[in-house]
């Protein structure tokens, strides 16, 4: 199964909205066949491997990172091939909560006499899909928010000017983050002060689907000629809608989720962006989106880069969170992960329970 996992991060920036499976067929300790799910509308992992194992497969062990689909979609029913092919037993890491799944698959090879067995690795199969899982269990989708600071906590001195804390390492180690996602979400502050792209840049030849830029904007400031409105990316506008549209917005996506008091609802945003195949959004905004989103319980994921500098007392923060009225209502944070790059760290935390 760990090799089957393998086999899908493969996928880890192509597989979108689809979620990434790997599969391996094996005879004890012999691999016959192994596969995995390069893009939507292509075959799915299963179907690699069989082809790959031929009629080796007819009572071998197919080793599936996700429940086999049992439906037609843009492509046959993998639970179908598996018993075509005459495997003798099936072990799937994890269930798959899609409705048209969600069990059907395990059920049909059950019932085509085939030993199932479910469980083995869910936690790592859990968390190569979570954002799939986020978006299909929780309708909306996993929400990673980036963050470049100084060892005094700071993102920007107080003019604005970010560029740049962190090293050319954890700048390139950003762009595969963003290639993981479905979708990068930033604001028009943003925009405004740094006119950024919001693309994915990879060396030549690693591919990716571009993530959807999606842009808070209450009122559509974003000026005629912004990056974020070019052709290297879809780009979706989040607004108000007493906003009056600009000529040069007019065909642009736009969606409105305002608030009773004019604000923008993030909640709505993100039901959007579910609803529309988003799995996983990768947060790349000020101070006030990225406190927002942690405070109101929408940030799934903290991605920080500290970088050996310090930027002094009138530097901007990294969050503007809401005033504490004690220590016992701090914000306790999980580290999945601490690592060097380059010389940044990188850590990659969850927010845990309010101490």
């Amino acid at each position: 199964m760990a090799h089957a996992l393998r086999l899908a991060e493969r996928g880890l920036h192509t597989t979108q909205p689809n979620p990434r499976v790997g599969c391996v067929i094996a005879r004890g300790e012999t691999v016959l066949g192994t596969g995995w799910h390069p893009k939507a509308g292509q075959p799915h992992a299963e179907v690699f491997a069989l082809r790959e194992a031929g009629e080796a497969a007819r009572g071998a062990t197919a080793y599936v990172t996700l429940e086999p689909c049992a439906h037609h979609g843009r492509t046959p029913p993998c639970a179908d091939a598996l018993i075509a092919a005459g495997v003798g037993r099936v072990v799937i890491a994890h269930e798959d909560p899609f409705d048209k799944v969600a069990g059907k698959g395990i059920e049909k090879l059950r019932a085509a006499g085939i030993g199932v067995q479910v469980g083995l690795m869910r936690d790592a199969a859990h968390e190569l899909n979570i954002g799939f899982f986020s978006r299909i269990q929780r309708g909306r989708p996993w929400v990673r928010v980036k963050l470049a600071m100084s060892l005094d906590g700071r993102t920007a001195l107080a003019d604005g000017s970010s560029k740049w804390i962190t090293g050319d390492a954890a700048r390139a180690d950003v762009q595969r983050w963003r290639a993981r996602a479905s979708a990068i979400l930033s604001a028009s502050g943003t925009v405004l002060a740094d006119n950024p792209h919001l693309t994915v840049r990879l060396p030549a030849g690693e591919a990716f689907v571009p993530p959807l830029r999606a842009i808070l904007d209450t009122h559509l400031r974003t000026p005629a000629g912004a990056n974020v409105l070019d052709e290297n990316a879809p780009t979706v506008l989040f607004h108000a809608a007493a906003a009056e549209v600009p000529a040069h917005l007019q065909e642009a996506t736009r969606v409105d989720i305002r608030r009773d008091d004019g604000g923008l609802d993030l909640h709505a945003a993100l039901h959007w962006l579910a609803l529309n195949d988003i799995n996983e959004v990768h947060v790349e905004a000020g101070p006030v989106l990225c406190g927002a989103l942690l405070a109101k319980g929408l940030a799934d994921e903290l991605l920080v880069y500290v970088a050996p500098v310090l930027l002094g007392s009138t530097a901007r923060p990294m969050l503007e969170l809401p005033p504490l009225d004690d220590m016992a209502s701090r914000w306790q944070m999980e580290t999945l992960d601490r690592r060097q790059v380059g010389d940044d760290m990188r850590l990659l935390m969850r927010p845990a329970a309010r101490a």
